[in-house]
This record gives structure tokens, C-alpha cells and sequence, in this order.
């Protein structure tokens, strides 16, 4: 059964949680008095759309219904969860509650609020207790934190409940121990960007220099490592305690103005403003956001190559979407239908079409989801053997393009206790894309040998192996290179 969340606010940040929750699968209501909301989700939606796809390597589920409505009223009706990103004033946030929980008492209500306290969000609320902060980063899409704020008044299963629903849809729920104004994040952004001002207005730094010495720095050990795990390296091999000793009597010398804040008058915005505009304005904000999208993209991917930070959170999120995905039968008499992708942006080569090296890529994730069907895992991999290719064969019979669903599916030729014969079809919509005939071979990866396979490995195999032998072997099956087909 679908799941609806609903987005009061369709802003930067509303238009983001709609798309997140929306390509996640679910339905989305968005309110919104300005009437250009629909286009501005629209446009963020569009960027969503060819981002967030690029992070996984499992199928998107097919997206939800988005719908916009006239009243808050109905906005919230049947509402799983709502998420509110209206403008940063306490009092219009209290008038939205009272509206919303007159309808929908029981729901959970997050706000996305950069620097309110739940309980400042909660006064005189009808339902204290479902409101919480669920704090997000821009793009919502592509971003997985969200610092989840409760209060005293908070109902803890209510907040165990939203984490899981964050999880769900691909973001890390930062809990939040304790109350505080701007919560962790943004407590940070807020000291450097007091102290960003302050570079400007003394002539120190322009705003395109101040973000160089971010973005070619320490913006790239951040993103990966955080502070403190930075600055435990920074020590050497003596750690962190040696860095404290080192770098600690720099907190009493005058190396930042903290709460010092020059006076924000106009001369300063004109001259900011100013500075920005010559820095970036050559760029309109759409293209800004899709350049800082393929960015992210690429920074991501890297990080979920290594299994860290944030990259460690998406592939979580294609596990727990992979294994909902259910598996063929072994018993069946026919090509196993086992791995399930889609053509993603870095997919795509000069013609428009999937790139080479991506029909080889649909194979050996083909090739891969079935070892690990037969127990032949990552598990399996850590105690010293696993399947190597030593041959392969691939016939390219048709096109790809960006957002096309495949699937994957493997037929055995023959399997013994060390080879593995399969053949690999990749298609689209039940057309063939490309075929690949694959011979492998067990090994000892300590004695780089060829060994049997571990019993509990061949008992899963054999099994399929026997009830494929009633299957047509493929025409191509052996089949070299500039061989004519047969008419």
C-alpha cells in the first residue's frame, strides 16, 4: 500500500522533500498559497529526477502521485507523515500547527526550522507531542542528514517511528540529545559565516576567494571525514591528544571574531551581493543547481565506493532495497530473472545510448546477484573463495538510453565443482539488449588456485544447473567474434 506524506511549504526545502519522498515511492500533497509553487517543485522535481537515480544501483520504485492542494485541510487527510517548510517566523509556524492538527492530531509533524527549538515550535500546540524538528540540507534530494530535534514533550515512539521512515526514503536521522537553538550543523555554518563576513568587510578575502579556500581544503577533508576524525590525523601517529597539545593555545589567540558580527547594513549586502554577482552570475540558479548536483553525485559515488560517511548510508539504502526484492525459485526450469537496473546519467556515452563498458557493467551485476543466490556472498568472499572470470563473451543486440529499466537474467550451461558456465541476458521491456556467455572458475584466493566449491555453495547450484539442462541452449552459445547469425 502506498504511503502519502504531506509538504506544507513548497520552497527550496519543500520542493526538495517532495521530491525525495516522491521518487522514494511514496504519494505527495503539497500546500502552498503562491501560486507559483507548482512550477518551482516542477523545476526542482526535474533536477531531482536526474540526480537522485544516479546514487543507486538498485531500480528506483515507480514514483508516486503528486498532488497540489487548495487547503491545508486537505493537504493533511490520510497523511502518513507531514514535513512543514514554511518561512522561518514563529508565529505563522503555530498558526500552520493549529491548522494542521485540527485535521490531523496523531501525525507526525516535522519542520524542516534551521534555528527553532521543539518546544518553541510546540507551544500551545493541540498535540505537542508528534512535533518534532526534522532539520534537512539542500538539496533534500540528494543529501542524506537530517537532525531529528525532539523536546521533553516529544513522544519517543513517535521520533523512533519518523528515523524509520527517514531511513526508508534514503537520509541519515541525526538524533539530537538535547535542544538547543540552530541544533549541530547549522551552529557551525553559522561561526563561518560570521567570520566570512568579517574577512569581506575588512578587504581581507572576496566571496569567490573565501569559497576557493573552502571547496580546495578543508571543505574536501569535511566532506568525508568530519572534524574531529580530521583533526585526529592531523595529530599523527600520536592522535588526537598530540593535536590538542599542538594547535590548543591557538584558542586564545586572535584567530576569530565569533559573536563579534560587523553591523549588517546595506553598504555590506551591496558589497557582498556585489562580489557574488560577478563571482556566479554568469550561471542562472538552475544551472548552478545542476552543477552542484553532478558534483555531489560524483562525490557521493566516491564515498559509496569506499563504503564511507555518507557513501555508507546509500549503500545500506540499496541493501534494504534489495532485499525486498524477491527472489526466482532455483527449482524452476527456466532463465532466472534475478538482477533488476537502470540506465543512469554516467551511463551514457556521446551517442545518447549506454556506453560499452556499461552492457559488461548490467552483466556482472547480473553475474554477481546470482552468486550471491547460490551463498557465493560477500561473506562467502571474506573466508578466502569466490568465483573469477576467465572467459567472457559479449553480443551487443540492441540500444539502451538514459532511464530505461533492465533486467538481468542467467541460465546455466553447465556447472561442476570448480567451473561455472552461464549465459547472461540483459533486456529491455523483454527485448534483448545484450547477451553475455561467461565462463568462471572457483578459487582459493590465498593459494590463487582453482579448488571445489564449498558444499553448502554447490548445493544451492546443482540444483539449478539440473533444472536448466531442460532449457534450448541460446543460438549464440559459443559463438566468436564476427561469426554471421544463423537465418
Amino acid at each position: 500500500m502506498t504511503r502519502k506524506a504531506t509538504i506544507i511549504g513548497g520552497g527550496v526545502i519543500g520542493g526538495g522533500w517532495a521530491a525525495r519522498f516522491l521518487l522514494s515511492g511514496w504519494d505527495v500533497s503539497v500546500f502552498d498559497p503562491d501560486p507559483e509553487a507548482p512550477r518551482k517543485i516542477g523545476e526542482v522535481m526535474a533536477n531531482a529526477r536526474a540526480a537522485l537515480p544516479a546514487l543507486a544501483d538498485v531500480p528506483m520504485p515507480p514514483e508516486g502521485c503528486l498532488t497540489y492542494e487548495k487547503s491545508i485541510q486537505d493537504a493533511v487527510e490520510g497523511a502518513d507523515y507531514i514535513q512543514e517548510s514554511v518561512s522561518e517566523r514563529l508565529d505563522l509556524k503555530h498558526k500552520v500547527y493549529a491548522e494542521i492538527q485540527s485535521h490531523a492530531p496523531q501525525a507526525l509533524l516535522g519542520s524542516s526550522t534551521s534555528g527553532y527549538k521543539p518546544s518553541e515550535l510546540q507551544e500551545n500546540a493541540i498535540n505537542p507531542a508528534t512535533i518534532f524538528v526534522a532539520h534537512p540540507f539542500n538539496p533534500v534530494y540528494l543529501l542524506p542528514l537530517a537532525e531529528i530535534v525532539p523536546s521533553a514533550k516529544s513522544d519517543l515512539q513517535c521520533i523512533d517511528k519518523a528515523k524509520e521512515i527517514l531511513r526508508e526514503i534514503g537520509m541519515f536521522p541525526l538524533h539530537v540529545r538535547k535542544e538547543i537553538d540552530a541544533h549541530i550543523a547549522d551552529r557551525f555554518l553559522e561561526a563561518v559565516w560570521r567570520e566570512a563576513l568579517w574577512l569581506v568587510k575588512d578587504g581581507i578575502a572576496t566571496t569567490e576567494e573565501i569559497d576557493e579556500a573552502i571547496r580546495m581544503g578543508f571543505g574536501l577533508r569535511w566532506g568525508q571525514m568530519g572534524l574531529f576524525e580530521t583533526y585526529r590525523i592531523a595529530g599523527g601517529e600520536a592522535g588526537m591528544k598530540h593535536f590538542m597539545a599542538q594547535f590548543g593555545p591557538c584558542l586564545t589567540w586572535p584567530w576569530t571574531k565569533l559573536m563579534d558580527v560587523p553591523e549588517f547594513n546595506d553598504e555590506l549586502v551591496d558589497l557582498i551581493a556585489g562580489q557574488s554577482d560577478a563571482q556566479s552570475g554568469h550561471h542562472s540558479i538552475r544551472d548552478l543547481e545542476r552543477i552542484r548536483d553532478r558534483n555531489l553525485i560524483g562525490f557521493l559515488r566516491v564515498l559509496k565506493d569506499t563504503n564511507w560517511g555518507a557513501g555508507k548510508v546509500l549503500l545500506d539504502h540499496d541493501a534494504r532495497r534489495r532485499a525486498a526484492v524477491e527472489q526466482p525459485s532455483p527449482a524452476t526450469a527456466a532463465p532466472m530473472v534475478i538482477a533488476h537496473m537502470q540506465v543512469l546519467p554516467g551511463w551514457i556515452d556521446y551517442n545518447g545510448h549506454m556506453t560499452e563498458s556499461r552492457y559488461l557493467f548490467a552483466s556482472s551485476e547480473t553475474c554477481d546477484a546470482f552468486l550471491r543466490n547460490i551463498g557465493a556472498d560477500m561473506d562467502y568472499v571474506s573466508k578466502g573463495h569466490s568465483y573469477y572470470t576467465a572467459e567472457s563473451h559479449i553480443i551487443h543486440a540492441g540500444e539502451a538510453k538514459l532511464g530505461d529499466h533492465l533486467t538481468g537474467s542467467v541460465q546455466v550451461l553447465a556447472a561442476d565443482e570448480k567451473r561455472l558456465h552461464l549465459f547472461i541476458r540483459i533486456e529491455r521491456d523483454e527485448k534483448l539488449v545484450a547477451s553475455v556467455e561467461q565462463m568462471l572458475l572457483h578459487v582459493d584466493m590465498a593459494a590463487g588456485s582453482t579448488c571445489p566449491a564449498k558444499p553448502e555453495v554447490l548445493a544451492r547450484l546443482l540444483p539449478i544447473a539440473d533444472a536448466h539442462r531442460a532449457l534450448l541452449r541460446p543460438e549464440t552459445t559459443g559463438r566468436f567474434v564476427g561469426q554471421r547469425a544463423q537465418k
